[in-house]
């Protein structure tokens, strides 16, 4: 393989990951429980930016099925933002002849 071939092609690879972080910062993903009552928002670094609670649920003897609640949301919002994610790599990253499956360093 020549190598300014190869070189540019690290160049390219280099300005997708960048352009692949700058996406996956900027994603903002909702995970719900209790058909809607509560809802996380993610952004794409997995950081929660917003929780809404429907105020029916705020009950002090109950604590522990809204800790629940809550727990189920996130982890639904976590789930969806790690497709989409992939879904974003695979999209940015086609036509780079990179391995199937490969995992980038986010």
């Amino acid at each position: 393989m020549d190598f300014l071939k190869m070189m540019k092609q690290a160049k390219q690879m280099q300005e997708k990951m960048g352009t692949l972080q700058d996406t996956v910062n900027e994603l903002s993903v909702e995970g719900t429980s209790a058909a809607g009552q509560v809802t996380i928002t993610l952004n794409g670094k997995g950081e929660m930016t917003s929780l809404k609670l429907d105020p029916s649920l705020i009950n002090a003897d109950e604590v522990e099925i809204l800790e629940d609640l809550i727990l189920a949301a996130h982890n639904d919002a976590k789930a969806k933002g790690e497709v989409l994610v992939q879904e974003k790599t695979k999209e940015l990253m086609s036509g780079m002849g990179l391995p199937a499956g490969m995992k980038l360093p986010f």
